[in-house]
This record gives structure tokens, sequence and C-alpha cells, in this order.
């Protein structure tokens, strides 16, 4: 490795980071990614798990935005169907906020703007006769149902990164970049790994995608002068117990021109969120405030017939987003765009920071990074709008009808292990499956039909290594598993690592970020 120069260097583990890996190994570039946890340990598994436009960004006159957005929204439908799905959301109309005709102009123009071509377009809806009204308050009787997609957000980076791998990247979880200085026309990027050791990685140019750590990058290891222009945001998030029985979600708008949105949620619960605050500190301490979590209930409870309180909370999140700062007075009008900033002298190897962006645009970010970084390594084609991620080699709609078909070929699995095994590997569920012919043949079992076949699936193939790593970004069983399950979990674990010498697991990520009162949360 201290021998080989690498096109292109990559600092972070995040969405931005690996859709960039994932790109150019696809191109042919040697990449080398490093991040100092695991994959999508900060902002990119702390999202509201939403792929789509940004409604409210027309607001702001984000055209470019959404319309980018909107296009992406399609793409991602088509080459990952197994973790983006469809999702019809409901806009109750609140009488004294939004006039009725403006959200009726905002939704043409949203239906408009992408090319819209798989999801229904938007319409009114009488709330007094639809099945999403009965559990609002009474006195919203009417508003409008519109079209976006759901994604599992933190399986979006990993099968990234799988992809990467696949051609021919280096990726390097658990990897802190301790330095990186210029050598002429070359980066050298010192490393320490999860054994501790130190290594030097040469690479042509240098891609910073650390997320909300950019600035910390930029002065402590690269050692910058300039201030880095970017603003912290934390967005907090909220888990209470199933609020509504349909499978629509809720988009909801707040008298301080914030909306909020409420989504089924792993079956038995509701995810409600996000708030917009303006952050200082170590993201990895971001955690929902006591403010927040009342904010969100109160907001919630606004709506719904049934008040929302802070007892019903079983877990909340937080995320920081880095967005590029552009001196908007408030957190919440700050710009949801990225911005690219190449430096470096004529003869200097160039540096490249990712300032923002949106999980759901981030596979065009990715291509304009190379587009910026091309004059230094060559022009190449692209590639990723065609081509599925793993797993995703199906059409958009035939995951019913994929985990009937894996019912048929393995007859134990019981409707709801098919079901998520579809909806989170595709057509890569018959390789956890293998040969078995019974539950037994999978192994041990962790609670929630997670089974040591499974576990030894995601740890070789996945990047995983610690209980937080499988039951919060590779799955959200976390939900609902019991500590004792998740102790026999990080026991398997523990077993597996001494039979395969490597890093010890680490759960300070997801640690630091969260807090829950049920299963094996902490």
């Amino acid at each position: 490795m201290a021998k080989r120069i690498f096109d292109i260097a990559i600092i972070g583990g995040g969405v931005n980071g690996c859709g960039i890996a994932r790109d150019a190994a696809g191109r042919g570039f040697a990449v080398y990614l490093c991040e100092q946890n695991d994959l999508a340990s900060g902002t990119s598994s702390a999202s509201t798990k939403l792929v789509h436009g940004g409604l409210r960004y027309l607001e702001q006159y984000e055209f470019r935005l959404v319309r980018e957005a909107l296009h992406e929204r399609e793409v991602l439908l088509n080459i990952a169907p197994h973790i983006v799905r469809p999702l019809r959301f409901i806009l109750p109309h609140h009488e004294g906020l939004r006039p009725r005709w403006l959200l009726r102009l905002g939704l043409f123009l949203y239906d408009a703007l992408g090319g819209r071509k798989r999801l229904p377009p938007s319409r009114a809806i009488d709330l007094t006769r639809s099945v999403a009204g009965r559990p609002l308050k009474d006195v919203f009787s009417s508003g409008f149902e519109y079209s976006d997609c759901w994604v599992e957000d933190a399986r979006l980076v990993v099968l990234n990164a799988v992809d990467a791998k696949a051609n021919g990247a280096s990726i390097n979880p658990r990897t802190k970049c301790v330095s990186a200085k210029r050598d002429k026309d070359l980066w050298r990027v010192v490393v320490v790994g999860p054994d501790g050791k130190r290594q030097t990685i040469h690479a042509r140019t240098l891609v910073n995608a650390a997320g909300p750590w950019i600035g910390a990058v930029l002065h402590k290891q690269i050692k910058a002068k300039a201030a880095a222009p970017v603003r912290l945001v934390k967005g907090s998030h909220i888990v209470v117990p199933k609020l509504f029985g349909h499978d629509r979600a809720y988009i909801f708008q707040n008298a301080d021109g914030r909306v909020e949105f409420a989504i089924p949620f792993e079956k038995q619960f509701t995810l409600i969120g996000t708030t917009d605050q303006d952050f200082r500190g170590d993201p990895a301490d971001a955690a929902a405030s006591k403010a927040e979590v009342d904010y969100l209930c109160r907001s919630a409870s606004a709506y719904f017939g049934q008040p929302v309180k802070r007892k019903d909370v079983v877990w909340s999140y937080s995320g920081v987003r880095p967005l590029y700062d552009d001196g908007s007075n408030k957190a919440q009008n700050a710009t949801r765009d990225y911005v690219l900033k190449l430096e470096g002298q004529k003869g200097e190897a160039p540096l490249l920071n990712i300032f923002g962006g949106k999980i759901t645009t981030y596979r065009r970010l990715a291509e304009e990074a190379i587009e910026k970084l091309e004059p230094h390594l060559g022009r190449t084609r692209t590639w990723t709008s065609r081509t599925p991620l793993p797993g995703g080699n199906f059409a958009p709609g035939r995951a019913p009808l994929m985990a009937r078909d894996l019912r048929m070929r393995f007859p134990f699995l019981t409707p709801s292990l098919a079901h998520r095994l579809v909806n989170s590997y595709g057509t890569r569920a018959p390789m956890i499956l293998g040969h078995a012919r019974s539950m037994r043949h999978l192994g041990e079992s962790f609670g929630a039909e997670l089974t040591a076949a499974e576990v030894r699936y995601l740890t070789e193939q996945e990047f995983a290594v610690s209980s937080e790593d499988i039951l919060w970004r590779r799955s959200r069983l976390g939900l609902h598993v019991t500590s004792r399950d998740r102790k026999a979990l990080e026991t398997y674990l523990k077993r597996q690592a001494s039979a395969r010498p490597g890093s010890p697991p680490s759960d300070r990520s997801r640690t630091r970020r969260s807090s829950a009162k049920t299963g094996g949360t902490t």
C-alpha cells in the first residue's frame, strides 16, 4: 500500500465519500477511502430517511436543487429498488398558515420540475372520507396527497462502499486520517488503522468528504489556514409507538415556518422529525435535547388526535448537517445545496472540499466531484445512473413478488423475514440463506429473526464489526431486540473476531448520538 500511488484519496465514509469512491472506482481510477468510525456512523445514518425533492425549498427559490433532487429520486428508485421505495405523503391544509392555492401551486411545480415517470401525481384529498384523516384532529378536513420516496439511509452508504470495493477501491472503515500534506504533485496521507498502526498513503488528489468534521480535517489534518465556510446544523428525530395503521406518511406545517414529517417506521413505530438548530462542538456528541423532543411532540400533537408525549418516545437520534454557510439568519433557511471547492496552485496536488448536500443528491454530487478532478486525472464517462447498486438489479415494485419467490425456494422463512431480507438485500438475499433447509441451518438466533448466517454476511460482505453496526446501521433491528439478544450477538461477534484476528468492536459513534428506552439500545 505504501508503494502504491492512488488517483484519489477520500477522507470520510458517509454517503458523499462512499458515493465518490464508487463512481471513481467504476471509471477505473485507483481509490483509497478512510473513515474514522463505521461507514455511515455520522450524519448519513441520522437523516429523515427520505429521497425527496424538498417541497419547502420551493419557498426559498431553490428550483435547481429541487429539480435535481426530483430527477435523482427517479434514478435512485431505479438503481436501488430494494432500499428505496415509493411513499405517499398527506399534507393537511392548516387554516391561518399557507393558503390552499399556494400549496396547490407548490405541488404542481413539484410534479412538473423533476420529470416524474414512475410516481403518481399529487391530488386534493377529503380527509373526512379518507383513512388518512382518521388519526388527525377533526379541524383538518382537507388537504393534498403527493409522492416521494423512503430510503434505508445507512444501507445506501454501505452498498456504495460494497460496490466501490467490488470495482477495486480500498475501503477502510475505523481508519483515521491523522495528517495530509502536499509533496509536490502528490498528497502524503498518514492514517491509523483499527490495529493502531500508522500507514502512509500517496495519492494524486485528495477529497475532504468528512461531513460535519470537514472544518476539523481542514485545520488539524491538512493544516489549511483559510476558514472553512461550513455551518453545522443539528437535526433531531424521535420514534414513538405507531400512531396510525395505514401506509402513508404526513407532512405538517408549523407556525414557525418549518415542516415536520411523521412516517411509518419499522412496522410498529412512527418516526417524527426533524429540527434545525445551529450546533457547536464535536458532532459525535450531538443528541436530541429536551427542548427538541418537546418541540417535536408539541408539533405532532397539534395535528394528531392522540397527543404525542415525552413518555411515548422509545428512541431519539441526532445528526449534524455540514451545510455551506451562505449567511442565512436562521438554520432552517440555510441552503441544502452542495458546494464543491477545488484548491491548489498549478503544479500542486489538488484538494476538493465537499460542503453541504442531501442524501437524495449524493450520486450527482459524486459525478460533479469527478468532473472537478478530471483535469488532473483524465476524462471518463458517467455510469452510476444506469447501474444498480448491489442487490438492486430488479424492477421497482417487484419486491413483494421476490419475497414470495424467496419463500417458495426457502419454505421455512416466515413472510416477515422474507420481506425484510428482500427489502434489505434484494437479489443478494439468497447469498445469506445458502443451502439452508430450515431456520436451524441459519445458525444462532439473536432476536427479531436475525440469525448467525445474516451476521456472517454483514461482517464478511458489508464491513460490519460491532452490534451497533448490525442493529442500527445495517438494519434497525435495535428497536426490536432485547438487551439479552444484544449481549448474545456481542458474544458471537467476539468469538468471530478471535477466530479471525482484527480490530475490537467499537460502539462509540451510535452510543454517543442516540438514546432509547427499549430493546438493546443505549
